[in-house]
């Protein structure tokens, strides 16, 4: 019985280990210690922009996460009805804490 229950905890950690699950997305690999990176997501034709919004989630231990990051929930936050273009920052930290931030340039 002892033997099942061990393995079944291995089996749990490898599975975890292996799911590919990271907490943020980043344009390169993300750090195991730490990650701050920011990037691009889209871009328009417009020539200039005057306003700018944000809306994130984040996630502990990769087990609870919360949060709109959504490109709609930043153009709310920054009353922009004309995107100009949009970014993202990804920030992790040991894999405990992590957060994805959507930034959306407009007017």
């Amino acid at each position: 019985m002892r033997k099942m229950v061990l393995l079944l905890m291995l089996v749990s950690v490898a599975a975890l280990g292996l799911s590919g699950c990271t907490g943020v997305a980043a344009p390169v690999s993300n750090g195991l210690i730490f990650t701050n990176v920011d990037g691009p997501v889209a871009a328009t034709m417009s020539d200039n922009y005057s306003k700018v919004g944000e809306s994130s989630c984040s996630a502990i231990l990769g087990l609870i996460s919360t949060g709109d990051a959504s490109i709609n929930a930043a153009m709310k936050a920054g009353n922009i009805r004309k995107i100009h273009h949009v970014d993202h920052n990804s920030m992790s930290i040991l894999g405990i804490y992590a957060k994805f931030t959507t930034v959306v340039y407009g007017d």
